[in-house]
């Protein structure tokens, strides 16, 4: 029997009501007249007749491999010397007052619908993608097999929306710089690892020992499921199943995840204006591939009731001089002229399709890397890494957006004004997902409940 067990944590970090997952438990399928027992026909009348719908809140976070220039992106400095400013101008959004780089336009006229933070602080100073992916300083101590990273936690705590999907998935490719990678589910373990449909060949897609291809093939599902195929592998049996066991049915073996994954059902237009990038190419050979498209399955995902996405896009570890593939033409200014408008329209993609398909009010979007930038300009190493202050994008979720949170000083090296952690962010995307972060506790392998934030994480009042 295939046993789909996620439970909700308490404060105690010990398992309370069963999540609609939890319930779920296809040996009980098989036997839909039986009295007893939580079925999910049985779930989906309850949920009916309370007017309850299925329409999951969720995050799609997206990492900027590398650690994107904050200065040069959304806190310009046009009074600054030369080699502090560069070359980029402010140009007008249509928020009053609220100014971003000029190689931004798209973003720039959709302003109200995301918020800049300029005052990000806390962060390491090596390449670590772990403080991204958990809001934990890596240098700090950790418990046991380490902190699991956000969308381990969500599965563990809220489990899947729908059967059908999985709660996360992990669009992250594969990096040969080994702490751009995800740090993993940690202590949580591999029942809340994200499913990852990133391999060379579909059958590299697993979750939970189910490849995507029996996922999104009706008869090998059945087939692998004995109790479930006895009951209800042929039609005269389908028959006698009441519309919520037919749902459930579909639910069960529908092959919405395969669907989500293949661009190729999508409208050409929408493809087109998110733009494409070969996953292949691996931008200076250890970061990740350029895959705007990788945006666009992001949404796919969201749509089919994938609670969080997590995805890597490109590499922003820019410097002067050559570079790893030998180009010499590699400063940072010609690696952003490169960059800059390809995120601008997929980003921009990505907040207007969310918008017209419905998912704006329920899925949140972060987009961050691990650092910010040194303000002087070097010639020799160009923007360097620079621990002191970043930036973050956040948009969706029904957050407040059309504001600027913190400010840095005159030339972008500190922040003056309202500092905010990854906690703090982590803390307000918890809250969206509707996590008490005060109560909830996951444990690890001690046995010790552990807070799903750093002590100093807090809900960002700005945004709620």
């Amino acid at each position: 029997m295939l046993n789909l067990d996620v439970g909700r944590a308490t404060p105690g970090g010990s398992s309370a009501r069963p999540t609609r997952r939890k319930m779920l438990e296809i040996g009980t399928l098989a036997a839909l007249g039986a009295a007893g027992g939580w079925s999910l026909p049985t779930l989906l009348r309850a949920e009916e007749a309370a007017g309850i719908r299925n329409n999951p809140k969720s995050v799609i976070m997206i990492y900027l491999v590398g650690g994107p220039p904050h200065q040069d992106m959304f806190d310009l400095k046009p009074d600054a010397p030369s080699d502090i400013a560069g070359p980029w101008r402010p140009i007008a959004t249509n928020v009053p007052g609220m100014q971003i780089c000029e190689a931004f336009p798209q973003l720039a006229r959709l302003a109200d619908k995301f918020t800049i933070v300029r005052s990000l602080v806390g962060n390491q100073a090596d390449h670590d993608a772990v403080q991204v992916f958990n809001g934990r300083d890596p240098r700090l101590p950790k418990p046991p097999l380490g902190w699991p990273q956000f969308g381990s936690m969500v599965s563990r705590v809220q489990g899947a929306a729908s059967p059908a999907s999985p709660a996360y998935v992990s669009l992250c490719y594969q990096c040969t710089h080994g702490p751009y990678n995800e740090p993993g589910s940690g202590f949580l373990g591999p029942a809340h690892a994200p499913f990852r449909p990133m391999g060379p060949t579909r059958k590299d897609m697993v979750l939970h020992d189910i490849s995507l291809e029996r996922l999104s093939d009706r008869m090998s599902l059945l087939a692998g499921v004995d109790r479930l195929r006895r009951d209800v592998d042929s039609s005269r049996n389908m028959e006698g199943l009441d519309r919520f066991a037919e749902q459930a049915m579909g639910l069960l073996t529908s092959s919405q995840l395969a669907d989500a994954l293949d661009i190729s059902q999508e409208d050409p237009r929408v493809v087109e204006r998110y733009g494409l990038g070969d996953p292949t190419v691996f931008i200076d050979s250890n970061g990740a591939p350029r895959v705007p498209q990788s945006l666009l399955v992001a949404r796919r995902l969201i749509e089919a009731g994938v609670r969080v996405v997590t995805l890597n896009y490109s590499k922003w570890d820019w410097h002067g001089g050559r570079n790893t593939e030998g180009r010499a033409d590699n400063s940072i200014f010609t690696r952003e002229r490169e960059e800059f408008p390809i995120f601008d329209r997929c980003v921009s993609a990505l907040l207007e399709d969310l918008h017209e398909c419905g998912l704006a009010d329920d899925c949140a979007v972060v987009i961050w890397g691990e650092f910010g930038r040194t303000p002087k300009i070097s010639a020799q190493v160009g923007r360097d890494h620079w621990p002191q202050v970043n930036c973050a994008m956040l948009a969706g979720g029904k957050l407040r957006h059309g504001q600027v949170i913190g400010e840095t000083d005159r030339i972008a090296g500190e922040a003056i004004s309202r500092p905010v952690t990854f906690g703090d962010i982590y803390a307000t995307l918890f809250h969206h997902l509707g996590i008490d972060i005060d109560q909830t506790t996951i444990t690890d392998t001690t046995g010790r409940p552990r807070y799903l934030v750093s002590d100093e994480g807090r809900i960002m009042p700005e945004l709620v």
